[in-house]
């Protein structure tokens, strides 16, 4: 399997303390971690743009595949013989930010095993879940890191997280708090398949990363005018291997 991009859309619900509702579309790349170095196997065409570095994500090692195994067996899950899936954003002409990475590591027999997310704020800071889906591909977890300067580090998350396909993925994620979802989020993605979404993506693909940022940078400040209450930032120790 080489890299393969999709288009994507990304919208963010916000419904208390105050109604907000964004979307923005971006490209995202389903990342096989084996062997080979992804950099070595994109098309022509958009080497000069993106590239892939372990060093934007999770670990220490300069291999990608050996951080993500690490981290999983640190905390009790073998996946070193699993296949290996990475969905995320590349960096752009040079600057990287993915607010989200998943990681689907499946066993040769097709058993899912588990999926690791790795979240990032525009803090510089990163958390990573390491979560083990049921048979629909729904996940639990524990609220455990500072995202939004105007979400707390209080409730659970509940995510959907089906493996990408040829055709494409379709992530959701939901904050509950008790009585409430006060936040959605959707990270949907389909192949390109006329000249127009190829046109769109090409458009996209120098600067993909930078744009995200600003984006999220633009609706804090929408936020913040709208006097929404910036919540205090606790200290977070970064999850190592």
């Amino acid at each position: 399997m080489k890299p393969t991009a999709y288009l994507a859309t990304v919208r963010h619900v916000r419904v208390a303390p105050l109604h907000n509702d964004f979307t923005y579309r971006t490209c995202t790349w389903a990342i096989p971690l084996n062997a080979t170095d992804p950099n070595h196997v994109l098309p022509w065409w958009h080497r000069g743009f993106v590239r892939f570095r372990a060093g934007d994500h999770l670990g220490r090692s300069p291999s990608w595949r050996q951080n993500i195994v690490d981290f999983a067996h640190a905390r009790g899950v073998d996946v070193s013989g699993c296949d290996i899936t990475a969905l995320c954003g590349g960096a752009t002409s040079g600057y990287a930010f993915d607010p989200l990475t998943l990681y689907w590591c499946a066993a040769p027999s097709g058993e899912s095993l588990a999926v690791i997310a790795e979240v990032r704020n525009t803090y510089g800071e990163r958390h990573t879940y390491l979560l083990q889906p049921d048979e629909r591909d729904i996940a639990h977890t524990e609220k455990c890191f500072y995202v939004s300067p105007f979400n707390d580090v209080t409730g659970s998350y509940t995510m959907s997280v089906p493996p990408p396909d040829a055709a494409g993925f379709d992530i959701r994620v939901t904050l509950h708090r008790p009585g409430s979802r006060p936040f959605v989020a959707t990270w949907r993605g389909v192949r390109p398949q006329s000249w127009s979404d190829r046109l769109r993506l090409a458009l996209h693909l120098p600067v993909a990363a930078q744009l995200v940022t600003a984006r999220i940078r633009v609706q804090g400040i929408r936020l913040w005018l709208r006097r929404l209450p910036v919540q205090p930032r606790p200290h977070h120790r970064e999850e190592t291997t």
